[in-house]
C-alpha cells in the first residue's frame, strides 16, 4: 500500500499521525507543504480542505488526523 502524508514542518496534528502510522508498521511518504504554495493550492483543489495534514492510502483520500484515528478503530 502506498501512503502520502501532506504536513507542514509546524504542524501537531501531522506529527500525531506519522507517529500513530510509524506506530501501526505502515511506512509512508512525507511530502512537506510548508515552503510550496503551489504543491498546497493543489492539495486544497484535490482534498477540498486547507488543513494539513493530507492522508492518502493508494490514492483513496483518507482525510486529516482525526480522520486516521476514525479509520484505525473502524477496521
Amino acid at each position: 500500500m502506498q501512503v502520502d502524508v501532506y504536513t507542514t514542518q509546524t504542524c501537531p496534528y501531522c506529527f500525531a499521525a506519522k507517529s500513530l502510522l510509524t506506530e501501526k508498521g505502515i511506512n509512508f511518504k512525507e511530502h512537506d507543504v510548508s515552503y510550496d504554495p503551489a504543491m498546497r493550492e493543489s492539495l486544497m483543489n484535490k482534498t477540498g480542505r486547507r488543513t494539513v495534514p493530507q492522508i492518502f492510502f493508494n490514492d483513496e483520500h483518507i482525510g486529516g488526523f482525526v480522520d486516521l484515528e476514525k479509520h484505525f478503530k473502524n477496521q
